[in-house]
C-alpha cells in the first residue's frame, strides 16, 4: 500500500470528521437570552388570555386576602396599641420615699439628668412641689381654706410625656415659664371658679399674682395634676422653690419597661436608692404584649393558608396547561427545542402567572385595607413584609408548583406529543 494512498485516506477521513463537527455545531440549538425566555414563557398567557386572567385572578384573590387580613389586623393592632398607650403602659414615675428615721426623703437635684441618661428612656419630665405657696382666687380668703390646691413647678415637656391636653388657653413654654403665669388642673380651676383662661384672669399663689395661662383637661395618667397650679421652673424659683423634683415621669420602650424600672431607683438617687419609690408597670402593658402575640400568630397562620391556596392554584393551572399543549410541545421538540428550553418555557410561564397574581393581589389587598381602615377611622398600617413577602412567596411557590409540570413537559418525546390527539 503506497504512502500516497494512505495519505489520501487520512485526508478524506479528516475531512469527513471536520464536516460532521461543523454540522454538529451548526445544528446546536441557539441559547435563549433573558428577553427571549420571557417572550417564550408569555406565549401561553397571550394565546389564552381569559384563562390566564382567571388564573392570575385566583392567585390575586389569595394574596389580596393575605395582605388585607395582615393590613386590617395591623391597623386594628395599631389602634389597640394607641388606646393601651393612653393607659400608660410604658409610663413609670419616680417619687421620694421615706428615710429610716421616718422623715420624708428628697430626690437629688441631678435626679432628672441621671434618669435621662438611661438608654431605653425616650421621654422624661418632672414636677416639683412649691412649699408654703397656697393658691387662692382672691386675697380675702382665709389661709386655712386652700381647697387642696397645690402649687407645682413643671417642665415644659410635661404634657407630651404624660399625654395630657389643654382645655383652654395654652401650656407653659420657655418664654412664659420665667414669668408669673400658671396653668390650672381641671379640678383646681373648678374649685377656684375659673372656666376660661386669659390675660384678665389671675390667681394668688403665695404672695404673687399669677395670670392663668391655661386650663388642663383631666389627666388620666397623672391625677395629681388635676388639683394643681403649675408654673415654670424659673418662676417657681421666685417663690423660694428649692429646685428638687418631687415626681419624675418617664416613658420607655414597652419591652424595656421592667429593665428600666429595676434601675430607676438607683439611678435617681445613687447614694440612697432605698429612699426612692418607683411605680410598677401598668397591667395594660401585659395585655398589650399578649394581644401582640395573639395577632402575630393569627397573621402567620392566615398568611400561610393564603399562600398555600395560591400555590395549589398555580400547580393546577400549569398541569392542565401541559396536558392541553402536548401538540405544541411536540412541534417545538421536532423543530429542535431541547428539553431544557421546554422546561424553561413552562417554568417561566408559571413564574409570570404567579407574578401577575402576586402584584395584583398586593395592590388589591392594600386598597381593601385602606378602605376599611378609613371607614373605621383607623390609621392605615400595611407592613412592608406583607407586600414584599406576599409577592416573593408567590414567586417561590409558583416556581415550585410549576416545576413538576415543566419537567413533565420536557420529558415528552416529539413523536409521543404529536401522536396525542
Amino acid at each position: 500500500m503506497s504512502d500516497d494512498f494512505v495519505h489520501d485516506v487520512r485526508t478524506t477521513t479528516g475531512e469527513k470528521h471536520g464536516r460532521r463537527a461543523q454540522s454538529a455545531r451548526e445544528l446546536r440549538p441557539a441559547a435563549l437570552g433573558l428577553r427571549d425566555v420571557v417572550r417564550v414563557g408569555a406565549v401561553g398567557l397571550r394565546t389564552r388570555p381569559m384563562r390566564a386572567f382567571l388564573s392570575a385572578l385566583g392567585i390575586a384573590i389569595g394574596i389580596a386576602a393575605m395582605v388585607a387580613v395582615v393590613g386590617i389586623s395591623s391597623s386594628s393592632r395599631a389602634e389597640l396599641d394607641s388606646q393601651l398607650d393612653a393607659l400608660g403602659t410604658n409610663l413609670l414615675t419616680v417619687t421620694p420615699g421615706t428615710r429610716l428615721t421616718g422623715e420624708q426623703a428628697q430626690l437629688p437635684l441631678a435626679a432628672e439628668s441621671m434618669v435621662r441618661r438611661i438608654p431605653p428612656v425616650r421621654a422624661e419630665s418632672a414636677i416639683g412641689k412649691v412649699d408654703d405657696a397656697s393658691v387662692y382666687r382672691t386675697s380675702k380668703i382665709p389661709d386655712v381654706e386652700t381647697n387642696g390646691i397645690i402649687a407645682y413647678a413643671a417642665r415644659t415637656n410635661l404634657l407630651d410625656t404624660i399625654g395630657a391636653t389643654i382645655r383652654s388657653g395654652k401650656w407653659i413654654d420657655a418664654a412664659t415659664g420665667s414669668y408669673p403665669a400658671t396653668v390650672l388642673g381641671s379640678s383646681a380651676a373648678e374649685r377656684l371658679g375659673i372656666t376660661k383662661a386669659g390675660p384678665d384672669t389671675q390667681v394668688l399663689i403665695g404672695n404673687t399674682w399669677f395670670t392663668v395661662l391655661g386650663i388642663l383637661e383631666p389627666a388620666a395618667l397623672a391625677p395629681e395634676l388635676d388639683s394643681a397650679a403649675l408654673m415654670g421652673w424659673p418662676a417657681a424659683s421666685d417663690l423660694a422653690f428649692d429646685g428638687h423634683p418631687t415626681t419624675i415621669y418617664t416613658r420607655s420602650d414597652d419591652a424595656q419597661v421592667p429593665a428600666v424600672r429595676s434601675v430607676l431607683g438607683a439611678t435617681a438617687n445613687p447614694e440612697a436608692p432605698n429612699e426612692v419609690e418607683v411605680s410598677r408597670p401598668s397591667d395594660a402593658l401585659a395585655a398589650k404584649q399578649a394581644a401582640g402575640q395573639a395577632f402575630t400568630g393569627l397573621l402567620l397562620g392566615l398568611g400561610a393558608v393564603a399562600l398555600l391556596v395560591g400555590g395549589v392554584g398555580v400547580a393546577n393551572i400549569m398541569v392542565i396547561s401541559v396536558l392541553e399543549r402536548r401538540a405544541e410541545i411536540g412541534l417545538r421538540r421536532s423543530l429542535g427545542a431541547t428539553r431544557g428550553q421546554i422546561r424553561t418555557q413552562f417554568l417561566t410561564e408559571s413564574l409570570l402567572l404567579s407574578a401577575l397574581g402576586g402584584v395584583g393581589g398586593a395592590l388589591l389587598g392594600s386598597a381593601v385595607t385602606a378602605a376599611y381602615a378609613s371607614y373605621q377611622n383607623w390609621l392605615t398600617v400595611i407592613p412592608v413584609w406583607a407586600l414584599a413577602g406576599g409577592v416573593a412567596a408567590t414567586l417561590v411557590i409558583g416556581g415550585l408548583a410549576g416545576l413538576y409540570p415543566a419537567v413533565r413537559a420536557s420529558r415528552l418525546s416529539p413523536t409521543e406529543a404529536l401522536a396525542t390527539p
